[in-house]
């Protein structure tokens, strides 16, 4: 996935987004507080991602992460228990996706040199792909259509529609029959 590496400064203060962040983190720290499967946990999960999580979809609590505003959820995701989301580069999952527990997803990183600036590089689940628990997703990597991540593995590199990868860092092992899946 080609992409432009955006540059975020947090020294520099965003009243507007700093009280985003603030609401964000309590309602992560909430939703992480309340009995799962309730329409109290429901409500939450939806103040939480607002519009940007599709019908049928789940996020097993806890959950932690930053910028939840720029995370896009779509219809029947299932996401298990402990997602880190780093999503200040911004993080799509598309449809379909299944995300086991542990799982990182990281669009953003650290400047080499100036610790403080934040490269950020947006990360793309596309469309019934499954990410095996521990895995690590890092900034600008897309994960394509039906494709697998082995567990513990650490994405550095897209992975093509199909695919399974597996490893550190992750590589293709296998293509699997795009015939099928019913799309």
């Amino acid at each position: 996935m080609e992409c432009e590496t955006e540059r975020g400064d947090p020294r520099i203060p965003h009243p507007e987004e700093l009280e985003v962040g603030r609401r964000k983190m309590q309602l992560a720290f909430q939703l992480n507080h309340t009995m799962p499967m309730t329409d109290e946990y429901l409500q939450i999960l939806h103040e939480l991602f607002e519009d940007r999580i599709g019908e049928g979809s789940m996020i097993t609590a806890p959950l932690q992460g930053v910028c939840f505003e720029r995370i896009k959820i779509g219809r029947n995701v299932y996401i298990s228990s402990n997602l880190l989301a780093m999503a200040r580069g911004g993080i799509v999952i598309e449809d379909d996706v299944r995300i086991a527990a542990n799982v990182q997803l990281i669009s953003n990183n650290h400047d080499l040199y100036d610790r403080a600036i934040l490269p950020c590089k947006p990360v793309l689940i596309r469309k019934g792909a499954w990410i095996g628990a521990g895995a690590t997703i890092l900034p600008g990597v897309c994960v394509g259509k039906y494709a697998v991540v082995g567990a513990a593995s650490v994405v550095t590199k897209d992975v093509p529609d199909y695919a399974v990868a597996v490893g550190n860092p992750a590589k293709v092992i296998k293509v699997l029959d795009a015939e099928r899946f019913a799309d």
